[in-house]
C-alpha cells in the first residue's frame, strides 16, 4: 500500500494499527486473470472484524451512548469479541463477551487474555452455534443499564461502515481494477460494506457471497456447521446489514470443502481460517472461468493460527467426518496449476 493509506511508522495504540492489510496473489490463469487474497489477518487480533468493533465503539461515543467507565456486551463467536476487547482495553470500558463453545478456544482465551467478561450460554461443555440464545441474554444484559452499550453486530450500521476503508485500500491498490468481489456472509457487515463503498469508485464488478451449506441467508435446508464466525444458523435472524441489492450472487460451501481448502492452502505456507477457505474454494472454482486478464479479490477475514486445535488437526476432523482426501487432493492440484512460483 501507498500514499494517503500508509500508517505512520509509531503509533500509541493497537488499534492505531488496523489496516493496510497486503494482497497476495495465490493464483493466476494461463489467460492472465488473477486471484488476490486480501489478507485481513495483518490486523491485529488476527482478523477482519476489528475494523468494525472499533467503527462501533467510536459512533457510540460519539451518540454518548458510551462514557467513561462504561461496559460493553456483544454476542460473538470470537473474531468481534477481540476486537472490542481491544478498544475496551484501550478506552478503560468493562467487556462481556456473550459466547458458545462452538466458538475457537484459542478466540475465548484470547479475549479472557485481555480481560473479557466471558459468558457461556451452554455452560462451555458443547460444540453447537447458539446465536440466537447468545444475542437474547446480551440483550438481557444491557436493557435498562446506563452507560452501557450492547453493540449488536448483526444490526448495527456502524459495522458496514467499519468496512469501507477496505474498498480504498482495495481502489488505491490496484487503481480501480477489480472484477469480482469474493466474500464471507456472516452478519453481512465485511462483504457489503466494503461492497457499498467499493461501487461508490468502482463503475462495475460483481460480488459473491459465500456462507456454509446448512446457513439461512441464502435459502435451502438448515443444518449445523463447523465453520466458525460465519453464516446464519437456524433459529437466528438474518441480520439487517446482509443487503441482498449489494450481492449478485449468493452460494453455499460445505464444511469439508472449506476445510480441505484451509488446509491445502496452508501447504503452500499461508495459514487462514475455515470459512476464509470456503471463500478461496469458492474463487478458485471460478477464476478458470473469467475473462481474459480478470481480477478477483478474496476477502480473507482471518488466518489459521486459532484453529491448529480443529481444522488443522487430523483427529479433530476425523472424528467429524470432516477429512476427505481426494477433495484436499484434487485442491492441491488446482493450486499447483494456478500457482506461478
Amino acid at each position: 500500500m501507498s500514499g494517503a493509506l500508509q500508517r505512520p511508522a509509531v503509533v500509541s495504540r493497537v488499534s492505531e494499527l488496523i489496516g493496510c492489510t497486503p494482497l497476495l496473489e495465490l493464483a493466476t490463469t494461463e489467460s492472465g486473470s488473477r486471484l488476490l487474497l486480501k489478507l485481513e489477518m495483518f490486523n491485529p487480533t488476527g482478523t477482519a472484524k476489528i475494523r468494525m468493533a472499533r467503527q462501533m465503539i467510536v459512533d457510540a461515543e460519539e451518540r454518548g451512548e458510551l462514557r467513561s467507565g462504561g461496559r460493553i456486551i456483544e454476542s460473538t463467536s470470537g473474531n468481534t469479541g477481540l476486537g472490542l476487547a481491544v478498544l475496551a482495553a484501550e478506552r478503560g470500558y468493562t467487556f462481556t463477551a456473550v459466547v458458545d463453545s462452538h466458538a475457537a478456544a484459542d478466540k475465548l482465551r484470547s479475549m479472557k487474555a485481555m480481560g473479557a467478561e466471558l459468558l457461556y450460554v451452554d455452560e462451555g461443555d458443547g460444540e453447537e452455534l447458539a446465536t440466537a440464545a447468545r444475542e437474547e441474554l446480551a440483550e438481557q444484559l444491557a436493557e435498562g443499564q446506563d452507560n452501557t452499550v450492547f453493540t449488536e453486530q448483526h444490526n448495527n450500521p456502524s459495522n458496514g461502515v467499519g468496512y469501507f476503508p477496505v474498498a480504498h485500500e482495495l481502489h488505491e491498490a490496484l487503481d480501480g481494477n477489480i472484477d469480482v468481489l469474493v466474500g464471507a456472509v456472516g452478519t453481512g457487515g465485511g462483504l457489503c460494506g466494503t461492497a457499498r463503498e467499493l461501487r461508490t469508485l468502482v463503475p462495475s464488478f460483481s460480488t459473491v457471497g459465500v456462507e456454509p451449506k446448512g446457513s439461512i441467508a441464502f435459502g435451502g435446508p438448515a443444518h449445523d456447521y463447523y465453520q466458525s464466525g460465519t453464516g446464519t444458523p437456524e433459529g437466528a435472524e438474518i441480520g439487517a446489514l446482509v443487503d441482498y441489492d449489494l450481492i449478485d450472487e449468493g452460494v453455499k460451501v460445505g464444511d469439508v470443502e472449506a476445510f480441505a481448502t484451509a488446509r491445502a492452502v496452508a501447504r503452500t505456507g499461508l495459514l487462514i481460517g475455515g470459512s476464509a477457505g470456503g471463500v478461496v474454494y469458492e474463487a478458485l472454482t471460478r477464476l478458470p472461468s473469467l475473462p481474459p486478464g480478470s481480477t478477483m479479490v478474496a476477502l480473507i477475514n482471518d488466518g489459521g493460527e486459532k484453529y491448529l486445535d480443529t481444522i488443522f488437526n487430523d483427529d479433530w476432523m476425523t472424528a467429524r467426518d470432516l477429512i476427505d482426501p481426494v477433495v484436499e487432493r484434487e485442491i492441491d492440484e488446482t493450486l499447483r496449476k494456478l500457482r506461478r512460483i
